[in-house]
Order: C-alpha cells, then sequence, then structure tokens
C-alpha cells in the first residue's frame, strides 16, 4: 500500500478555513503524484490549536467547530480525492447535531465517502482557566470524552483504526485495535514542545512521542502513521517529526522540519502478519485472565494477594 502522511505547519489565528484546505489539497496532489492510496492529515488540522487560548464555549463553537462534515469550506478536500481515487484521515473539532463537542477524526475512503469516525478519547490539559500559565490547554473544557470506542473499517482491503494526539501515548489504544485485526493505525497530533502542567526537558516531548510510536507498532504488529501539526502558532511552538513506523519498530520515514511536508512509503501489509504469526501470536500466547487489573482499576492501587508458594 502506498501510505503518505502530510505534516502539516503552523496555522495562525488569522489563517481562514479556505486558505488551510488549499495546503491540505496541494498535499494530497503531492501524495497521489507519489503513488500514494492513502494519506494522513493532523489533529485539528483546519485551525490553530485553540484549546491554548480561554474563551467562552459559544464562541469556540462558532469560530472552531465544523457543524457538518463535509461542509462547502471542507468539500474541495473530498472533491480531490474522489478525483484523485486517495483516501485519508482528517482531525477536527466536530460540533454535533444535539450540540455535544469531540475532538474528532474521520476516514474517507478512495470514493470520498465517510466510512468511519472516532472521537477522542484520552483528554489531556485541563478545564479551568490557569491564568499565570503561558498558555492554556483546554481540551478538558471544550471537548467531551469519546464516546465510540476504537473501531477498525476496512477500506481498499487494508484494516485501519484511528487515534488522536494523547492517545498514542496509551498502551491499551493500540492494543484494542490489534485485537481486531488492525493493520494499519493512523494519528494526527497537535504537541507543544512546553509542557505547562510540570518542568518536563523539552527534548523528552519528542523523544517519548518516538517510543511509543516504536514500541506500539512492534508490540502489536501494525503499521503507525502518524501526522502533526508543528512548528509556531502564533508564537506558540509544536514538535513536529511526523513519521511512518513498521511493524518491527523500525521509522521507514519521517518529517524533516516543521513546514507543510508529505512523506510517503511503499508499506508491506505482509511484515505485519510475520510478527503476528511469529512474534505476537495473539491466540497462541495471551493469558488475558491475568490482565484483569487493567479494566478493573484506573489508578495505581495496592498489590493484590499472591499465593503462598510451599
Amino acid at each position: 500500500m502506498g501510505l503518505a502522511v502530510a505534516q502539516m505547519g503552523a496555522v495562525n489565528l488569522a489563517d481562514t478555513r479556505a486558505v488551510v484546505v488549499r495546503r491540505l489539497v496541494d498535499m494530497m496532489r503531492e501524495a497521489a503524484a507519489r503513488k500514494a492510496e492513502f494519506v494522513v492529515f493532523p489533529e485539528l488540522a483546519l485551525t490553530t490549536f485553540f484549546p491554548r487560548y480561554w474563551m467562552e464555549d459559544a464562541e469556540a463553537v462558532d469560530r472552531y467547530f465544523e457543524k457538518t462534515m463535509p461542509n462547502a469550506d471542507v468539500q474541495p478536500l473530498f472533491d480531490t480525492a474522489r478525483e484523485l481515487g486517495i483516501g485519508f484521515y482528517l482531525g477536527y473539532a466536530e460540533l454535533t447535531p444535539e450540540g455535544r463537542q469531540f475532538n474528532t477524526a474521520i476516514l474517507v475512503d478512495r470514493s470520498a465517502k465517510i466510512i468511519g469516525k472516532y472521537r477522542k478519547i484520552h483528554l489531556p490539559g485541563h478545564s479551568d482557566h490557569k491564568i499565570d500559565a503561558p498558555f492554556q490547554h483546554l481540551e478538558k473544557k471544550f471537548f467531551e470524552v469519546g464516546d465510540l470506542g476504537f473501531g477498525v473499517w476496512e477500506t481498499n482491503d487494508v484494516k485501519i483504526g484511528m487515534c488522536l494526539c494523547n492517545d498514542r501515548r496509551w498502551p491499551e489504544t493500540y492494543r484494542v485495535m490489534s485485537l481486531q485485526s488492525a493493520e494499519l493505525i493512523v494519528l494526527g497530533y497537535n504537541t507543544p514542545s512546553l509542557n505547562i502542567h510540570w518542568d518536563e526537558p523539552a527534548h523528552w516531548r519528542t523523544t517519548t512521542h518516538e517510543i511509543v510510536l516504536q514500541a506500539s507498532a512492534y508490540q502489536n504488529a501494525v503499521w503507525v502513521g502518524a501526522a502533526a501539526k508543528c512548528g509556531h502558532e502564533d508564537g506558540h511552538h509544536m514538535i513536529g517529526s511526523s513519521m511512518i513506523v513498521a511493524p518491527s519498530g523500525e521509522i521507514v520515514a519521517r518529517a524533516s522540519g516543521e513546514e507543510d511536508e508529505v512523506i510517503t512509503a511503499r508499506i508491506d501489509l505482509g511484515m505485519g502478519q510475520t510478527f503476528r504469526d511469529h512474534v505476537f501470536n495473539f491466540a497462541k500466547h495471551r493469558s488475558p485472565h491475568h490482565y484483569k487489573l487493567i479494566t478493573e482499576r484506573t489508578g495505581a492501587g495496592e498489590p493484590l494477594p499472591v499465593p503462598e508458594v510451599v
């Protein structure tokens, strides 16, 4: 399969949807010219990362949320996908007909039909106004926890799962999808280089990002395609390091900067099957009865009683 990851540089407050969508269309055309059949765009790809700003929900909804998908602003991306015969993943802020707010991603097939939707489950940040912080991280204010679970959809004979940003740091994310026979997991992210909650060394932001993608791809025998929105958005910096990772844990393609950039790889889906057969054969080697604590507890507690060994 020809896989493309379309990293985006900054989307600033003054950038219109039309300007942003033209950038996405340009990258989609480049991906198709390089024989890609599917392209991964970032989280909240249509706007700046607005949860960094304190505002009333009504203002955020009016400026940054999509009431329908596709809509007139985004339709050119769907039209281009249909013209080129290329599928894609896109992250955006969703307002449902009932008025609910989610950090959402969609899976679109090569005929430009939406065949899957994911709503972000692991929301980071806070909901209160941290007046002394250099910026906010208000995902818990602007979004509800996703209610659709981690799904897997088949398109063009490839089983694809989706997640978003902070989800990638949780091992359960990948395991739930790999247990549904996912072959490729795609995700977008907006990751600040500064952590406002504790004094995290800046280089850890990229190092841990790499570790989780490589380890999760390997331990679940899946390909991973991860697309950043990065660079300086009105002075607020986010990491890049968009990449495609093989089931071996190897990084096979990686963005070189922090601007709009398309990376591609011809991914061998048979490699994942090889690892599922010979390394992580779940049916043969997993022992779920020993893992019950994973779903019974959220936080860490006391050690469990163990049988005495005579």
